[in-house]
């Protein structure tokens, strides 16, 4: 199947975390309206990327600018 990876499921665009930057203040986790995000080790993990819904509002929260969202949202 083009565009997935050997296992055969689509690749899936979801935020990206630098641990580096990551506090673990958790408010990613608290606004995730999919539940996509967790906490491991005191740092901030996509858990569930098939339950991420990509409305960015992780990204948009973090105060250490550690969450980037690489897909681009169209409306049509």
């Amino acid at each position: 199947m083009e565009g997935c990876p050997a296992d055969g499921k689509p690749d899936l665009a979801v935020p990206e975390i630098d641990v580096r930057k990551c506090n673990g203040c958790g408010e990613c986790v608290a606004h995730c309206p999919g539940q996509a995000a967790g906490l491991v080790g005191g740092k901030a993990v996509i858990l569930r990327p098939e339950d991420c819904d990509y409305c960015t509002a992780c990204e948009e929260l973090c105060p250490e600018g550690a969450i980037r969202c690489p897909f681009e949202i169209v409306l049509g």
